[in-house]
């Protein structure tokens, strides 16, 4: 038997959209991380929501097209250190763990998140 795509396990595009809706309140309110989000107006930041959403389901085996650019990219010249990783990594935890998600799909999650890690983590 074919095991499901984790987008599928995730719940598809509204598990996926749930996680960035619970995720990028807790990242943009920490006070170390919130800097990010500084002077951004809403429109950006309702774009970049979307982008994240697209971003994950694509990234999940699921049926959307990621039309952003490549993470390393995105994140040149931000300065995101090692303290922020750990930061944002506890934020990403704390979500998964008030959506319920399994423990399986969790590390699925982490696997992948920390293959990022490079691409991001500049400072």
């Amino acid at each position: 038997m074919e095991q499901k795509s984790l987008y599928s396990r995730l719940g598809g595009y509204d598990g996926i959209a749930m996680f960035a809706e619970d995720l990028l309140p807790r990242l943009q309110n920490d006070p170390q991380l919130g800097r990010f989000w500084e002077n951004r107006g809403d429109d950006g930041i309702a774009r970049e929501k979307q982008l994240l959403i697209d971003y994950l389901c694509a990234a999940a085996n699921g049926p959307l097209l990621y039309t952003g650019r490549e993470m390393k990219t995105v994140h040149h010249g931000m300065k995101i250190s090692e303290s922020d990783w750990s930061v944002f990594l506890e934020h990403a935890g704390a979500a998964m763990e008030t959506l319920a998600v399994p423990h399986q799909e969790r590390d699925d999650i982490v696997a992948f998140v920390l293959s990022l890690k490079d691409d991001i983590i500049e400072a």
